[in-house]
């Protein structure tokens, strides 16, 4: 987390966080999504507009975290901007090197080493390590399936839907709402 972010967070420790208006898509494109896309529907069937400005991405990605309940966010200085994920809190690209295969997180920081691989019933290809799961982006299921091939993966047959709750995160952060866990958003009596 940036130290400009830590430093707003101590200044003004009780901004009400914010959903609805960030998304993260299964090629590792931010969206933001204003009123009027969130009234049009759930993230991806109404996206809104892609995140093109590279230093407003990677301040983004630079303070991208999960809180304890799953849910995934952006420290904007002292708010909190949750996020809503298409398919998984991680894209990941696929590069193969002389010395073998490397990922790489949509952040731009290394993913592995891979601990399990999932196949889920749409045929993307998902894969575990420490920071989480990640959804291989579908420019490098080439490279991805190469390595299947070579052995190094041996992806499981596994339903989209069991993915979340195996790997603890939440696709939408108010999803929590509905599940009757409380945040601070909803103690602090913010709409």
């Amino acid at each position: 987390m940036d130290d400009i972010v830590k430093a707003a967070l101590l200044k003004w420790p009780n901004v009400p966080h914010c959903t609805g208006w960030l998304a993260l898509d299964g090629r590792g494109d931010w969206y933001m999504r204003d009123d009027r896309t969130q009234a049009a529907g759930p993230f991806p069937q109404s996206k809104g507009s892609c995140i093109r400005h590279d230093r407003l991405r990677s301040f983004i990605e630079r303070n991208y975290e999960a809180d304890a309940d799953g849910c995934w966010f952006f420290q904007n200085g002292p708010q909190r901007v949750y996020v809503e994920l298409e398919a998984a809190p991680w894209i990941l690209g696929v590069q193969r090197l002389d010395s073998g295969w490397v990922l790489q997180t949509h952040c731009g920081d290394p993913f592995g080493p891979v601990e399990a691989a999932w196949l889920d019933d749409r045929g993307r290809l998902f894969l575990a390590g420490r920071q989480g799961l990640g959804l291989v982006r579908s420019a490098d299921m080439d490279c991805a399936a190469d390595a299947v091939l070579a052995g190094l993966w041996q992806p499981q047959d596994c339903g989209f839907e069991e993915l979340p709750q195996r790997y603890g995160y939440r696709l939408s952060p108010q999803s929590r709402q509905r599940d009757g866990v409380s945040s601070q958003r909803l103690a602090t009596g913010t709409p």
